[in-house]
């Protein structure tokens, strides 16, 4: 999220706020702009797990092939109709370090997960039909043929997205459960504070389905032995939840890549990735991989639980 002038907090407002006005820009675009191209069978790549666990700099990886194009800041407002925002991509803005204060920088052309505002604004039906239609609009705007998603609600709707586009891709992260809790507490924090001096910020993250943190956090899964959204405990109880339900459903899919967080620092973890994908490179990518000292409590027999679900998906990869 930038620092958006009233102007731009104004357009926001109207374009990502008002549904009516969202969906009928995307109808006019489908007129002008939709055509018969066919996308359903190519291997287009989803990301999602939990935030905080690598996406983002998945994305930021991956956006740098020629083979895959994802959505970027200049489709902001009009993200349902990436023609019209190309009028709005010739804005100028200044790089600067996100809201999350975690050294990623963004700028206009920088890729983030505003997918969830195309799956949020229509219902499942609608989305077996305009999902193509989106991609059309979308790929045939940038010229590419594979889309790029990260989109940390789409683990909700895999099997949906695969009868839709059967040879998806899609990249599961998972990251060290303590390490994980101790970053979405600090975000919270992080967000909550943001969220006191910055009323747009909420409207914004509301817009995009991101009602991870702050004062619009919406968990996961039903909180059961801790419900304090400020204690470390609660986050590593989440990531217990959802990391074993992730294995449960997901671990048997061809489809599905379970991706380790911390083995993203060695060339040869990330060329199995790029080799999943169908990537074509010749170089040696690595990732800066964070691990912050804890100072929070936490219980012990939590983190053993936690602790297990995750050698499980060690094992596999």
């Amino acid at each position: 999220m930038f620092n958006y002038n009233k102007l731009e907090i104004l357009l926001h407002d109207i374009f990502l706020g008002k549904k009516i006005v969202l969906k009928s820009v995307y109808e006019i675009e489908k007129l002008f702009f939709l055509k018969n191209k066919d996308f359903q069978k190519n291997q287009h790549v989803f990301i999602t797990s939990l935030p905080r666990s690598g996406t983002t700099a998945l994305l930021n990886f991956l956006d740098k092939f020629d083979e895959l194009c994802s959505l970027k800041y200049k489709n902001m407002p009009l993200i349902l109709s990436p023609n019209f925002s190309k009028i709005f991509g010739k804005r100028k803005k200044k790089s600067q370090e996100r809201f999350h204060k975690d050294g990623i920088f963004i700028d206009l052309e920088s890729p983030e997960s505003f997918d969830e505002v195309f799956f949020k604004n229509f219902s499942e039906k609608e989305i077996e039909i305009e999902l193509l239609n989106f991609l059309s609009l979308f790929l045939n705007s940038n010229k590419s043929n594979r889309y790029l998603s990260k989109n940390n609600s789409n683990y909700k709707r895999i099997d949906l997205i695969l009868k839709i586009l059967p040879n998806s891709l899609f990249l599961i992260p998972i990251r060290n459960p303590i390490q994980h809790a101790y970053s979405l507490l600090n975000q919270h924090y992080n967000f909550k504070k943001i969220h006191i001096s910055n009323d747009f910020s909420k409207r914004y993250m509301k817009y995009l389905g991101h009602e991870e943190f702050g004062d619009i956090h919406k968990y996961w899964n039903d909180p059961r032995d801790f419900k304090d959204t400020n204690s470390l405990n609660y986050w590593l109880e989440q990531w217990k939840f959802f990391y074993s339900n992730i294995y449960k459903n997901y671990k048997d899919k061809k489809n599905c890549k379970f991706i380790i967080y911390e083995k993203l620092q060695y060339s040869e973890y990330v060329k199995k990735i790029e080799n999943f994908l169908n990537l074509k490179t010749d170089t040696n990518n690595v990732f800066k991989i964070s691990e912050k000292k804890i100072f929070e409590n936490y219980d012990k027999d939590l983190l053993h639980q936690t602790d297990i679900i995750y050698s499980k998906f060690l094992e596999m990869t």
